[in-house]
């Protein structure tokens, strides 16, 4: 199996990465964590190899900030580190990301990214479209039209898309290339394989439950078991195992979480392991 991933053609990352949006909060209505466990948390998560980190300005709890975390915690950022960002989403009265950027707002959210993250250029920006709600129902073109105009501008690297279906993925192809697709994890066995097919990277979320849907653990837990491995070890390399495609950006607050996720790198499952996972 593969561990490395050129990401849009000319980013090598490992492909077991790191995202941000635990950091500033444990849980998605809990309390902010203090900005120094981040700080702790992301240089950790280089030391054990990670180069690719999932962000986002709205990945926020009060004053505490992922991007702001990142920049402070990495900064001046290694050469081969890849911080990849979303723009789309903006926040509702509830304090939760249920609104959607207009095309004309999307500029401002990535001017801010850049400011934020101390850079010039943002490796990756990913358009999240749907707000809160699921997979597909609106159009693309228009607002992935202004990111690739940023990325002719010089501002962003590479594109992508997030929380998008079939449709969706083809209306922004026919606009600008799309270097990753972000969805939550499920089994969209057709669009991992038109990703596999366009060499685009397929980075799921929630890929370990989120904490919002569980994993179904009984087959997990099983061949855990057998491995003397944890269920989220077994989950990640069962990812990994999945796709050369894909990539996967488990998040983390806790420092022992960082370690048990990253040891999944040395898991190795057997024919007869993915067999019974996948049943």
């Amino acid at each position: 199996m593969t561990t490395t991933f050129a990401l849009g053609g000319d980013f090598p990352v490992n492909r077991l990465g790191f995202g941000a949006m635990r950091l500033p909060m444990s849980t998605f209505d809990g309390p902010a964590r203090t900005p120094e466990n981040g700080i702790a948390v992301l240089r950790r998560a280089v030391e054990l190899g990670v180069n690719h980190i999932d962000t986002a300005a709205f990945y926020a709890r009060g004053d505490v900030r992922a991007n702001e975390l990142i920049r402070e915690a990495l900064a001046p950022y290694p050469e081969d580190l890849v911080i990849a960002t979303k723009v789309g989403p903006l926040f509702g009265p509830d304090g939760m990301p249920s609104g959607q950027a207009t095309p004309d707002q999307l500029r401002g959210l990535v001017e801010a990214d850049l400011r934020a993250l101390g850079v010039d250029r943002l490796d990756v920006v990913n358009l999240r479209v749907g707000g809160m709600s699921g997979l597909g129902g609106e159009s693309v073109a228009e607002r992935f039209a202004v990111l690739a105009g940023l990325q002719q501008e010089g501002l962003i690297r590479h594109l992508g898309v997030s929380n998008i279906d079939a449709a969706q993925l083809a209306e922004a192809r026919s606009v600008a290339p799309v270097a990753c697709v972000q969805n939550p994890y499920t089994d969209d066995l057709a669009l991992l394989a038109e990703c596999e097919a366009a060499g685009i990277a397929y980075v799921p979320f929630f890929l370990l439950g989120g904490g919002r849907e569980p994993l179904d653990t009984r087959r997990l837990e099983k061949v855990a078991a057998r491995l003397d491995a944890t269920v989220a070890q077994v989950q990640l390399a069962l990812l990994l195992a999945s796709s050369p495609v894909m990539l996967a950006i488990p998040g983390t607050g806790n420092l022992a979480h960082l370690e048990e996720n990253m040891s999944a790198r040395d898991l190795t499952l057997t024919d007869d392991d993915l067999a019974e996972l996948r049943g």
